[in-house]
């Protein structure tokens, strides 16, 4: 071996080395120790988007279906294919910037990819705010692969191309709103949203507020805390009430022995639904990841079907699976070689407050005492006769006791 070749080698290979961008970088693959768990909740099942699934077997049916959605795009549209080619060839090298890995495409494939997705996205979007639906299953189908995280494509390409052949009202922001309404619960408009795909804007719906306007809100907290599970805070005397006040699922609190949660419906969708924004914040989102704390602390508060059941009669979970335990492993996978870093202080502050109030002697007897005499106003009503008729036998006692006394 030449020891000055190995050198040259080595130089050449240091010189043409460089650090990937990670400025734009917000389209993902979900890293494999986290995919491994449910490989399906990250895969299209219907539509690829993106180059990520591109070419997958299982998704080539729709390849023809896009190709009638673009065409009709197209014949409604004021641009030209040749305007629409020229501008998505000048934005290529900021296209790439947008994904996690290299992309094994020539420019041309990369060209058709994006301008043929574009078009069935905006076609879609039409259609749907014009109550033109595909069939009820197929839609739903695409809907759900249209928010993993895999399966994107860079929200300013699609909106350049649309705003290029399509009139400014609506504008793609206020379409895709609309198109993903089912996920907005908490009722956002276009109006401070700024997105970086449609994963990145269910993730948004789910927030108090756009994590644009506080990039890293109260993520200074502690380390993930233990908390008990929901059959252990109704031991320790807690009662739990659904926040019917609030339209963020966020927006748990505890006060005065009340633990207040959102209402969460839990559906064939739900798994999906977080894993791919857990997924986009241990990504893209580490120091604002509030929706990996909820789910911790979900997981926590569910270990078993009981606890799944103590939730459902308080009204804060709707099951729609119809097996509690189905629920429980639902959220106690979620969190599975998950970092979970420092848990927001709203979360922190909550979980504190909880091991306290159950840590307390004083709470510990009054929820004993509720539970062994208190569980039904009979109960009640005899437990409260049982112990007047005690002190009043010992009254009756002490009485009898002092008329000796006198006369004696």
């Amino acid at each position: 071996m030449s020891l000055s070749s190995l050198v040259d080698d080595m130089t050449v290979m240091l010189h043409t080395v460089e650090p990937p961008s990670t400025k734009d970088r917000c389209i993902y693959k979900v890293p494999s120790v986290i995919r491994k768990h449910n490989k399906d909740a990250y895969t299209p099942n219907f539509v690829s988007i993106g180059p990520f699934h591109h070419g997958h077997p299982q998704l080539k049916n729709m390849e023809c279906q896009k190709l009638v959605y673009f065409k009709a795009f197209l014949q409604r549209t004021y641009a030209s294919l040749s305007i629409l080619i020229n501008e998505i060839d000048s934005i290529l090298s900021d296209f790439k910037c947008h994904y996690s890995e290299t992309l094994p495409f020539s420019d041309k494939e990369r060209v058709k990819l994006i301008l043929i997705d574009s078009g069935f996205i905006i076609q879609l979007f039409w259609k749907y705010s014009r109550d033109d639906y595909l069939e009820p299953w197929f839609d739903a189908g695409i809907r759900s692969d249209l928010l993993l995280l895999e399966n994107q494509l860079p929200f300013f390409v699609i909106e350049k191309i649309y705003s290029l052949s399509c009139s400014s009202v609506p504008s793609f922001l206020e379409l895709t709103i609309n198109y993903f309404q089912y996920f907005n619960i908490s009722k956002k408009s276009e109006l401070g949203i700024s997105i970086r795909h449609f994963t990145d804007l269910i993730r948004i719906f789910h927030l108090q507020h756009p994590i644009e306007s506080q990039p890293s809100r109260d993520k200074i907290g502690e380390q993930i805390i233990l908390l008990p599970s929901a059959t252990q805070l109704l031991e320790a005397g807690v009662r739990f009430r659904v926040n019917a006040e609030s339209e963020c699922l966020l927006d748990l609190g505890f006060s005065e022995g009340v633990l207040k949660i959102p209402r969460l419906r839990v559906e064939d969708g739900t798994e999906i639904l977080f894993r791919n924004m857990v997924a986009l914040e241990q990504c893209h989102y580490p120091k604002a990841s509030y929706i990996t704390d909820y789910v911790v602390v979900l997981d926590f508060l569910i270990n078993t079907g009981k606890d799944v059941d103590i939730l459902v009669h308080k009204e804060i979970l709707e099951n729609w699976l119809g097996d509690s335990d189905s629920v429980a492993n639902l959220f106690n996978g979620l969190g599975k070689n998950v970092i979970h870093g420092n848990i927001g202080s709203h979360f922190s502050d909550l979980c504190n407050g909880l091991n306290a109030f159950c840590s307390n002697p004083r709470n510990k007897l009054k929820a004993s005492l509720r539970r062994d005499y208190g569980k039904t106003p009979w109960q009640t009503a005899a437990s409260v006769a049982g112990i007047l008729l005690l002190v009043l036998t010992l009254l009756q006692s002490v009485c009898s006791v002092m008329q000796v006394v006198q006369a004696s």
